[in-house]
């Protein structure tokens, strides 16, 4: 019953805020662009650029695509869950949780595992739609799995420590500095690389990757990555917590 009252309470609301703000429209399309991007558009790229430069760069393609197709729809939700955080916060609304039926722990497992099911759906889609060959419809689910709890790290980054959209949009653009670190953890092959697991994201890009090579140490670095997140989740819900009480 909680949880059917959640979705009455808050899924009429989310739906309309989506339909009228373009920006968050296009947030949630992007994932889809870039797997059609990457089908039709990149090998032909690639293809040319290896006429004129004379070296293989094809075997980097799946590494780079599978990796922007596997962060993409999770980052991007939680940025649309994050900015809707804000305007709640902005708004009251979360004050005013306090003195309606609906508990701040109803709204918040529905605004944490709504970008979670919709990044793990997107991100399947963005796969199929790409066409690699690799790893396999199954092992993107499992990938997904393992990259789906960075949407609500994204959610709760920005509800916790933007004060408004300018600063949200900001602390978007420091982070995805971060994100783009596992690619160069891809190229460093010593014992160093192991220093960007600070990184989220390092962790579901190297169970991707092995996943392609048919590696058993994807299913290490898969369960490593989500306890990992998982511990970054409950650090930032007590921070938000906090924030939200003072």
């Amino acid at each position: 019953m909680n949880v059917l009252r959640t979705i009455r309470s808050l899924g009429p609301i989310d739906a309309v805020n989506l339909l009228r703000d373009p920006l968050l429209r296009w947030i949630v399309a992007l994932p889809i662009l870039i797997a059609l991007m990457a089908r039709f558009i990149l090998p032909v790229l690639i293809g040319r650029l290896e006429e004129t430069l004379r070296i293989g760069l094809g075997g980097f393609y799946p590494v780079i695509a599978g990796y922007a197709l596997l962060i993409t729809a999770p980052v991007m939700c939680g940025m649309v869950i994050g900015f809707l955080m804000l305007d709640e916060r902005d708004d009251r609304t979360l004050l005013a949780l306090r003195v309606t039926p609906l508990p701040l722990s109803g709204y918040l497992a529905w605004r944490l595992s709504l970008p979670m099911f919709l990044s793990l759906f997107i991100t399947l889609i963005a796969f199929s739609l790409a066409g690699l060959e690799r790893p396999g419809i199954p092992r993107v689910l499992l990938s997904a799995l393992g990259t789906a709890p960075l949407a609500p790290l994204m959610a709760l980054s920005l509800a916790t420590f933007a004060k408004n959209k300018v600063q949200g949009f900001a602390l978007v653009k420091a982070l995805s500095v971060f994100q783009m670190a596992p690619l160069i953890a891809y190229f460093i092959h010593s014992d160093w690389q192991a220093a960007f697991g600070i990184i989220p994201t390092y962790w579901p890009a190297k169970s991707l990757w092995n996943f392609q090579q048919d590696e058993q140490a994807a299913w290490l670095y898969l369960v490593a990555g989500l306890a990992y997140q998982s511990l970054l989740l409950a650090a930032l819900l007590r921070r938000f917590n906090r924030t939200i009480a003072s």
